[in-house]
């Protein structure tokens, strides 16, 4: 087991085995790969993600679909291939997700987080002429 000190959340333990790899970061991010997530003290459909290597660095994601039913994005084969996957696995779609102050919670769903559970790596892609936004407001 490895720490963090000093993340928002206080120290953490984790399991370097288990972090999500993100091979090319995420936007305005991408020197910083390595995550956790943060355990829900809550129930509900936001969680948290941390870096390992920034301890100020942590995003609030959420899947899209809790919010949007009708978003509809999946990996094309050149995600697939970055992401490992092999035929049959499972991706799941998650945006980040914003929440300003004295202002309505966003969702970026112009750039969703593609995550593929079985080899723990996730990438951020960027939608080309997409009808979506950076800053979606939640319904």
């Amino acid at each position: 087991m490895k720490k963090i000190a000093n993340t928002r959340f206080g120290e953490i333990e984790y399991d370097p085995d288990k972090t999500i790899c993100f091979p090319a970061g995420l936007v305005g991010f991408e020197s910083v790969r390595e995550f956790i997530v943060i355990p829900n003290k809550k129930e509900g459909p936001l969680f948290w993600i941390q870096s390992v290597e920034d301890p100020l660095v942590a995003f609030v994601l959420t899947e899209p679909a809790n919010f949007f039913q009708d978003y509809q994005v999946s990996p094309d084969n050149n995600d697939r291939l970055k992401l490992g996957m092999a035929e049959g696995d499972d991706c799941f779609v998650l945006a980040v997700v914003t929440v300003p102050p004295n202002q309505p919670i966003t969702l970026n769903l112009a750039a969703p987080i593609f995550f593929a559970p079985r080899t723990n790596r996730a990438i951020q892609v960027i939608l080309d002429k997409s009808p979506y936004k950076t800053r979606q407001p939640l319904p």
